[in-house]
């Protein structure tokens, strides 16, 4: 008598368990499969991992439900009351409550009334990629639409790049601004650079939002296709890993097994001898899985939830090869053209002391969601104390207001650098960084002031003053470092998939479908040995929790369906 079907799962995150969920609490399927889900490391939860410091909680990897209107991490999150807490939570405020301030490198603080033409430039930019901006806004000084639209026109071609898009509209933009009056006080910097500077500290953000290290890389006709769901975006208070736990709270003991690293899938493309053996009464199952601690498993079906950075190591001619036989072309030629990229955060405490110079009842003396605007990496005018791993980083806050715990984000190069740096060299390389930033005494020691600071006069009395109305010092010190490292974990590899030009949405689709293919020519006598789920096979919601989410769904339905189950998507 045949035995039940047995379907793995390859990964304990989102995707994996929303699959195994949905499959075990579906009707009839307890009977129907024998579930099994395997999880490399040593603990659940894939690209979220919730952890703790200085006590309060936090988040390593995934943080934000990005849209609360239609968003099913968001409705989970209800359901088990995990949106309240009474312990502290990274971001509990929003940033609401903690004032913004932009500083240019060598001290100078920034009023919005220069800052915000800028940002608002870019953001429209990003609308009119995102499909977003049709037409000028009546209350808009500079038609943005037009300068968009020549943007895209100057860029129009088969490496048509964000990075390129951005560009070129700031080019549009100063075209149609020309005339503009010079600065005055704000040492080497012109008017000019320093709008520039500002356009790239949002660039810099645009990085870690798409996990694209450089934005000359990230498609543009693809960002149109990309969706976000209405509503206000928010951490989650009992931690993203509430939800993976409520996930897996349904499925019995030792369902998931830990610490069960996958080495090798070995499938049946088509296999006369796999027809033999069943014809012959046997009951074959398709696939083999290789574990590093040299076991085996067999399965019927397996869904495979690595990320898409596993996935393009399992295909490099470095590797040995994740699959046997390999993948056909039409899936490592989707792996290999889609982008995947680092995003890390950084997490450091503010000693005792500069916590008490820095917050008291004052809303003024706050330390402030720092935005930062630097000279080029490649400029002469830098200060070149600062290093070179924090130059593309974009603000430096509070994780919420009053905390003495700071947070920044980095992506690219410089989120794979701070992976090798000690936490000494991160400490003093932020501490630096600051002192150029906040103190006045260190632009005039530096040679970098023309007489005025922060647009005062140059008087020490008055810099005095000023800097105790902004209630930052020059020199920061820090306790305690935390950070994360998903690119150099084997079990991730990076942190989220992006569309790089020379892909499309098309491949997501691809790598969506399951093997072996099925097409209007062909017999599969074993169909649906290997399903892929993950935030990399999401058309549309690609690099999101919610997108891995629904992809878990996705691929449990095909199976339910295909066993003839009833299910409701």
């Amino acid at each position: 008598m045949a035995k039940k079907p047995r379907i793995v799962i390859i990964g304990a995150g989102m995707a994996g368990l929303t699959a195994a969920n949905k499959l075990y609490t579906s009707c009839t399927s307890r009977d129907l499969f024998e579930l099994c889900v395997v999880e490399g490391g040593s603990r659940i939860g894939g690209r979220i991992n919730t952890s703790e410091f200085c006590g309060d909680r936090i988040e390593m990897g995934a943080t934000w439900i990005h849209g609360i209107g239609g968003s099913p991490i968001h409705k989970i999150a209800q359901q088990i009351h995990a949106l309240d807490s009474d312990q502290p939570w990274e971001c509990m405020d929003g940033f609401s409550e903690v004032p913004v301030r932009t500083f240019a490198e060598g001290g100078f603080e920034l009023n919005p009334s220069f800052v915000d033409p800028v940002s608002n430039l870019f953001k429209k930019l990003m609308d009119f990629a995102q499909g977003k901006l049709v037409q000028r806004s009546e209350e808009d000084d500079v038609d943005f639409h037009r300068v968009a639209a020549k943007a895209s026109k100057l860029c129009n071609g088969n490496e048509f790049s964000i990075g390129c898009f951005l560009r070129r509209g700031l080019d549009a933009y100063w075209g149609s601004v020309e005339g503009q009056e010079e600065l005055q006080g704000y040492g080497n910097w012109s008017r000019k650079l320093l709008q520039e500077a500002i356009f790239s500290m949002h660039e810099n953000t645009q990085r870690t939002y798409t996990s694209a290290g450089d934005l000359n890389t990230l498609d543009f006709e693809a960002e149109s296709e990309y969706r976000m769901f209405p509503g206000e975006e928010i951490t989650i208070a009992k931690g993203y890993l509430s939800i993976i736990e409520s996930l897996a709270s349904v499925l019995p003991p030792g369902l998931i097994q830990l610490d069960r690293k996958v080495s090798r899938i070995v499938w049946q493309p088509e296999s006369e001898e796999a027809k033999g053996l069943m014809e012959n009464g046997y009951d074959f199952k398709p696939v083999k899985l290789h574990f590093y601690d040299g076991s085996i498993m067999l399965a019927d079906h397996v869904i495979v939830t690595v990320s898409l950075g596993v996935l393009k190591a399992g295909i490099s001619q470095e590797s040995a090869g994740m699959f046997n036989p390999p993948l056909p072309c039409f899936k490592t030629e989707a792996i290999s053209r889609l982008g995947y990229g680092v995003v890390n955060k950084l997490f450091l405490q503010m000693s005792p002391t500069q916590d008490r110079k820095l917050v008291d009842q004052s809303t003024i003396n706050k330390f402030p969601f720092l935005q930062m605007v630097f000279q080029p990496q490649d400029s002469i005018l830098r200060h070149k104390q600062i290093p070179w791993w924090i130059r593309r980083t974009a603000f430096i806050s509070p994780i919420y207001s009053n905390s003495n715990v700071l947070l920044s984000w980095f992506a690219g190069k410089e989120a794979l650098k701070i992976e090798s740096l000690s936490d000494e060299e991160i400490k003093n390389g932020v501490s630096t960084m600051l002192s150029r930033f906040l103190s006045c005494e260190e632009v005039r020691s530096g040679g970098y002031d023309n007489g005025l600071c922060n647009g005062n006069s140059s008087s020490s009395s008055s810099s005095s003053s000023n800097r105790m109305r902004n209630g930052l010092s020059g020199e920061m010190k820090f306790t305690k470092v935390l950070k994360s490292k998903w690119g150099s974990d084997p079990l991730f590899l990076g942190s989220y998939s992006y569309v790089a030009v020379g892909s499309s949405g098309d491949d997501l689709d691809l790598m969506a479908e399951p093997l072996p293919r099925i097409t209007e020519n062909s017999r599969v006598t074993y169909p649906l040995q290997i399903l892929f789920a993950g935030e990399a096979t999401h058309r549309t919601h690609y690099s999101t929790t919610h997108g891995a989410y629904f992809s878990g769904l996705r691929e449990a339905n095909r199976l339910l369906q295909h066993y003839n189950s009833v299910v409701k998507f």
